[in-house]
């Protein structure tokens, strides 16, 4: 996973592909992504977000970055308020980075490329 950081930096654009919860069909979306202590994190103003919607039904995920496909599980941060807040400076640069978001973290599992 490192490799992604040193090719991508911290904050970068992927694809983030969810099962869908009704449709079970996947659900490919793209997000700016925060890699952070080995793993990857994205984020949300709000939770109405189908995205956001189908990891609370199937944490089952994959990100595609290039030609990197990372197959993770991911977790709706709600136990840790600093690693929220770290996450929305690393992803924004401006006042953004202040405000308070859904934070959504993916621990890798496999790592293909």
């Amino acid at each position: 996973m490192r490799h992604v950081r040193d090719k991508y930096g911290d904050s970068f654009i992927g694809y983030l592909v969810t099962i869908g919860r009704v449709s079970k069909k996947e659900h490919r979306v793209p997000l700016r992504f925060v890699y952070y202590n080995d793993k990857l994190y994205a984020s949300r103003r709000n939770m109405n977000s189908d995205w956001i919607k189908n990891i609370i039904h199937n944490p089952n995920v994959r990100v595609e970055i290039d030609d990197v496909v990372i197959n993770g599980r991911a977790r709706i941060v709600s136990d840790d308020p600093n690693l929220c807040s770290t996450i929305s400076r690393l992803k924004y640069k401006d006042e953004r980075g202040n405000e308070p978001r859904i934070i959504v973290e993916i621990e890798p599992l496999e790592v293909k490329n």
